[in-house]
Parts: C-alpha cells; sequence; structure tokens
C-alpha cells in the first residue's frame, strides 16, 4: 500500500462508519498492457480481506482496452471547434474544452446526443443552472479525460476515453482475483464521481461514491490507480 496522496486523508466518515482509503502504488499503466496481468502484480494474497471494495481506476481499464488517443493524431471537425469555445474550464481538468476532447465525444455519443445537450445547456445556464450538458451527453462524454500539465507523461499529450463495458471488467477481476471483496471501477476526481461498474448493489455504489468524494487517489503524479476501501 501507499502512503496517503498529499492533502489527502487515509480515514473519512460515512453514514456514522469510518473507512480507510488503502491507495496502491503502481507503474505506469501503457497502451498494451494487459489489465489481468497489472491487477494480479499490485493486487496479491493478503491485499484483499472480507469486507474490503477494490476500487480501480476507469483510466487504466481504458488505456488498456486501447482507449488513449494522442492529441496529435486527433483531427478535429469544425463542429468541435465551435462547440468546445463554450465549455467551462475548470483548474481540476479542460474536460471537453479543447477541440480534441470534443471531437472524440462526438465520436462517443454520436452528433445528435452532443448537440442536443449543448443546445439545452446552454438555455439552462443562462437561467444559472449548471451540469445539463453531462447530464444529457451522459457517462461516456463525462468520462473523456484530456491532456494536463500535472498528468503523467505520456497522458499528458493523450485523450483518454472512459472504458468499454466497466460492469464486465468489474465482474471479471472480481472472479480473476478469486476474491468475496466487491470491485468497482470508478471515475473519480476533484469534481465529485462516478461509479462506471461495480459488483457492488446500487445503494453499495451511492455510499463508495460518497467515501471517495474527495478524491484520495489524487490527479496527477501519484501513480495510485488502485485502491482499497476497509471498514476501520
Amino acid at each position: 500500500m501507499a502512503e496517503a496522496n498529499e492533502g489527502k486523508n487515509l480515514l473519512i466518515e460515512v453514514d456514522g462508519e469510518k473507512f480507510q482509503r488503502l491507495p496502491i502504488k503502481t507503474h505506469v499503466v501503457l497502451p498494451g498492457d494487459d489489465l489481468d496481468a497489472f491487477i494480479t502484480q499490485y493486487v496479491t494474497e493478503g491485499t484483499l480481506v472480507p469486507g474490503d471494495t477494490l476500487f480501480v481506476t476507469e483510466k487504466i481499464v481504458a488505456i488498456t482496452q486501447g482507449r488513449s488517443y494522442l492529441v496529435e493524431d486527433i483531427t478535429p471537425r469544425k463542429l468541435a471547434h465551435f462547440l468546445s469555445k463554450y465549455v467551462t474550464r475548470t483548474p481540476y481538468g479542460i474536460g471537453l474544452g479543447m477541440p480534441e476532447t470534443m471531437e472524440m465525444a462526438l465520436r462517443e455519443c454520436g452528433t445528435p446526443k452532443i448537440l442536443f445537450a449543448a443546445a439545452v445547456a446552454a438555455v439552462t445556464k443562462a437561467f444559472g443552472r449548471k451540469g445539463d450538458f453531462y447530464r444529457i451527453a451522459g457517462d461516456k462524454a463525462r468520462a473523456i479525460d484530456g491532456p494536463t500539465s500535472g498528468t503523467i507523461p505520456p497522458y499528458n499529450k493523450a485523450v483518454v476515453l472512459g472504458p468499454e463495458r466497466p460492469a464486465e471488467v468489474a465482474a471479471h477481476l472480481k472472479a480473476l482475483l478469486k476474491t468475496s471483496a466487491d470491485v468497482a471501477v470508478v471515475d473519480i476526481n476533484d469534481l465529485g464521481g462516478n461509479i462506471l461498474g461495480s459488483t457492488l448493489s446500487k445503494a453499495g455504489e451511492q455510499r463508495l461514491v460518497r467515501i471517495l468524494k474527495d478524491n484520495p487517489l489524487g490527479q496527477g503524479h501519484q501513480s495510485t490507480p488502485l485502491g482499497v476501501i476497509r471498514k476501520a
């Protein structure tokens, strides 16, 4: 297990119970790496105990599925250039606020869906309501990670899409590890998070989001794409 990431606490209280968030430090996952080999390299015998939940960042799942693209290899259409100008950028990531990430959203979600989400968001934003674009565009758009200077190379110059079939991945990893612990594929950042797929119940997924709400894995050079939730 790794030490707590800077500014993060390993312990949190949710619903009256205390939980440890134990990050696992790894090497940098690269395109072509095998997810099963990666997981079994770091989640060894004794890593998990009954009642644990192993959480895996969606980014490493997507990378091993070949869903990472260098910015220089993406040619955005004119519509992507136009729409990206109206996306609010935050200190936590560029989101779809650059033509290359918007282009990948158009490919992933379909042009009609992105246009509809943008149109609704333009109207509701004028009335002070935020977040409608991603609510309509969905998890595929929300999960797209753009390049940032604080990201580990080579992903500081890459766009990474969300993983395919995350619920199946979670079930597969649970079987692979032959564990009674649950497994979740998560998309967590400093603005909040989503459980993209897991072996948990819906209530368990909702609780897991609250447990991870302060993003204990961090977003930059920590190289901790795995972690364990354990009752304290």
